[in-house]
């Protein structure tokens, strides 16, 4: 779910943050690597491009908690707490809305998750 928050601000995230402690962060929990930490700093003149370059580098990752652990990096920034709000305010219906979007149509087809307690992605019960 972190990784479709993260998509649905894409735009927000690479106009508004400077990867570089990110960077540090994400290679410090095994998340990057030597050589995607190398890669990356060599766009260390355009953050915007370095940030781009992280999360399509993310994006592509098959590690599991490439997005958590770039959430928690988020939230050790305190200058970013607003970003972390962002991302906490985002609903489960918004990110499912976004993601099952019929390209041609542009119809919306929603889809109800249904966990022990709360909404969340799990068993499909209903297409409607």
């Amino acid at each position: 779910m972190l990784k479709l928050k993260f998509r649905r601000l894409h735009s927000t995230i690479v106009n508004s943050v400077n990867p570089a402690s990110i960077m540090d962060f994400l290679f410090q929990e095994a998340v990057i690597s030597h050589d995607d930490i190398s890669a990356l700093r060599r766009s260390k003149d355009d953050p915007k491009q370095q940030c781009r370059d992280l999360l399509n580098l993310l994006h592509a990752s098959e590690n599991p908690q490439a997005f958590v652990q770039l959430y928690l990096a988020v939230k050790e920034e305190p200058h970013l707490q607003w970003l972390i709000e962002r991302i906490d305010d985002l609903s489960v219906i918004d990110l499912l809305q976004q993601l099952y979007v019929s390209e041609p149509t542009g119809e919306f087809v929603y889809c109800i998750f249904k966990a022990q307690s709360s909404l969340k992605v799990g068993k499909i019960l209903t297409v409607i």
